[in-house]
């Protein structure tokens, strides 16, 4: 039975994987020690998830609590399946801008170090495998900040002009800029990931995130904006914008639309380390008062917010991903969902456990 390794297997991205290939009769191995708990608090726990796919899937999934940081227990997990893997889909992390600067060193060795031990783990153990890492566009830092920006009234744009007006491309540049610590841990891995690609010419390749999106997401405070935005409204919980005056864009895509994406590249691998910029891109984007708008309408609930004018730093004020490049190598990738249409299914799957909840708790 052909193998494929999901790290991170009970956040969002990840768990959408596990039901995807265990759906596919794969038999899939997943590694997640809910470390999201650690980071966010008990609202951040994934553990919930966890337990639904081990009851969905007893046949096709098999549960590691492994951290990806104890490399001894990642090779010994790599060596007993060896060529049997064929793929391996990287989504464990720190996902958080802010609490990267709380704990750099942490922040560093789950993203930078514990990516490390995986790729070398493939390399030794399963070196035809395909290993896809999800990267993030906050490895460009600010320099998207740089760009010809036009304020409207409830967003900011780029210059119509401008080259970048379909998105922004792999081919920006990641220096000399501000990342965030969060930014730097995950250009590191995303450098070893191509390095390991170009290097060892293995089939790695890097998808720059934009906004992950999905019902399932365990959406807090500092990670995960539409899906905290939505229990927000739903469950009358202030809601805190911060800087840019609320007009900062986004582009966001749903995870099914990840793993098609994902599932193109295994299916059609390339080797040498490829980079490929993975958001809504224009036919899914927001800004922070349009996403506002848009959730009171689908909850028919007030928000009540409150405003910081200190903007986090190296945030982007405006980011779009140009999906060009990934289209034009996979032309048989579409979208299935806009922002709006992901809104909508957070709350229509969520609105009896948070709405019950609310009322619970007053």
């Amino acid at each position: 039975m052909s193998i494929v390794i999901i790290t991170g297997a009970a956040g969002l991205i990840g768990s959408e994987a596990v039901e995807y290939y265990a759906e596919k009769n794969y038999k899939v191995i997943g590694i997640d020690n809910n470390m999201r708990e650690l980071f966010f608090g008990e609202e951040g726990s994934t553990i919930w998830n966890r337990d639904r796919l081990s009851k969905k899937f007893k046949r096709y999934y098999e549960h590691h609590d492994i951290d990806i940081r104890n490399n001894e227990a990642v090779n010994k997990l790599f060596e007993k399946y060896k060529s049997d893997i064929s793929l391996i889909i990287h989504t464990a992390a720190q996902p958080s801008h802010d609490w990267a600067a709380k704990d750099p060193i942490m922040d560093f060795t789950v993203n930078a170090n514990g990516t490390l031990h995986l790729l070398e783990a493939m390399r030794k153990y399963s070196p035809e495998a395909v290993f896809l890492f999800t990267s993030t566009n906050k490895v460009y830092g600010d320099t998207p900040n740089q760009l010809p920006l036009v304020e409207r009234e409830t967003r900011w744009e780029i210059d119509p002009e401008h080259d970048y007006q379909n998105g922004i491309p792999e081919s920006l540049s990641v220096d000399q800029n501000m990342h965030s610590l969060f930014g730097a841990s995950k250009l590191s891995a995303d450098i070893l990931v191509q390095e390991y690609g170009r290097y060892f010419n293995l089939k790695t390749a890097c998808f720059r995130g934009g906004v992950l999106s999905g019902a399932r997401q365990s959406g807090v405070k500092l990670h995960g904006f539409i899906n905290y935005l939505m229990r927000c409204v739903m469950t009358n919980t202030p809601y805190t914008i911060i800087g840019y005056k609320g007009k900062q864009v986004r582009d966001v895509i749903h995870s099914t639309d990840v793993i098609s994406a994902f599932d193109a590249f295994f299916e059609k691998p390339r080797t040498g380390g490829e980079v490929y910029n993975l958001g809504g891109g224009r036919e899914s984007n927001i800004s922070m008062v349009e996403a506002i708008n848009a959730s009171q309408e689908i909850s028919g609930n007030k928000l009540s917010t409150s405003y910081d004018e200190n903007a986090r730093a190296g945030d982007h004020i405006w980011y779009i991903s140009d999906l060009d490049k990934f289209k034009n190598h996979f032309p048989d990738w579409k979208q299935k969902y806009n922002v709006r249409k992901i809104m909508e299914e957070i709350y229509e799957t969520n609105k009896n456990r948070w709405i019950n909840k609310e009322i619970v708790k007053r």
